[in-house]
């Protein structure tokens, strides 16, 4: 895997992914920024959002279950130091759809805290406290 990121002007930059896709990064205009892109630690959370996501949606669709909606909502803590790393994460997937099964959501999300997001994996490894929660919404 590999990515490219190229400085723009100011503080923002041009994300460049191996598959071909770009992104913005920016900062805020008290940092110099115009405020056109995400924060580079946005992109983490995002990062961790999809990755997540993409295991709990995979695991409800091979388990047959008629997804209609799926979201995580994503609430971080940052250390008062720099580098303001990140001290706690908390993922919260809301879901809807037709005849959920709530053991399967449940077992979806938490495969997918403990075995399969990578993303999620590496920042505990790196001591980041990271918590799951779901909720099943009527479609």
């Amino acid at each position: 895997m590999q990515t490219t990121v190229k400085w723009v002007d100011g503080v923002m930059f041009l994300g460049e992914s191996g598959s071909g896709h770009s992104v913005v990064m920016d900062g805020a205009p008290d940092q110099g920024g115009r405020n056109m892109g995400a924060r580079p630690m946005e992109m983490i959370l995002l990062g961790l959002g999809g990755c997540a996501s993409f295991d709990v949606m995979t695991m409800l669709q091979k388990g047959r279950q008629q997804v209609s909606d799926c979201r995580v909502e994503i609430s971080a803590q940052r250390v008062d130091a720099v580098p303001a790393v990140f001290s706690s994460i908390h993922l919260e997937f809301v879901l809807s759809g037709s005849n959920l099964k709530e053991s399967q959501v449940k077992r979806a999300v938490e495969l997918s805290a403990e075995k399969y997001c990578s993303a999620s994996i590496m920042l505990e490894a790196a001591g980041v406290e990271i918590s799951h929660s779901y909720r099943i919404e009527a479609p």
